[in-house]
């Protein structure tokens, strides 16, 4: 079974310095990475958090790859936590 969604963080801009990914929502991944300069969204929709337990700053991304918190419209290099959005259809 494929997941639904998945997203990589980089200590370092240009996807360069440790990093962390992640396939479900996470409370706090602080402890992993001590900044966030660069992400890649490979799939999925994401809430990203400047703080721990979903607090703080929030960014959207989707698909795609940023090179710099810049590119995300950060303020600053510090993302805590993350949740996938999740879509749902109704059928009447």
């Amino acid at each position: 079974m494929s997941k639904m969604g998945r997203i990589v963080f980089y200590e370092d801009k240009n996807y360069q310095g440790r990093r962390y990914e992640c396939d479900s929502d996470c409370t706090d991944f602080h402890s992993y990475l001590s900044r966030c300069n660069s992400i890649k969204v490979d799939s999925g929709c994401w809430v990203l958090y400047e703080r721990p337990n979903y607090t703080g700053y929030q960014y959207v991304l989707t698909r795609g790859e940023y090179p710099d918190y810049q590119r995300w419209m950060g303020l600053n290099d510090h993302v805590c936590s993350c949740k996938m959005v999740h879509f749902f259809q109704r059928f009447l």
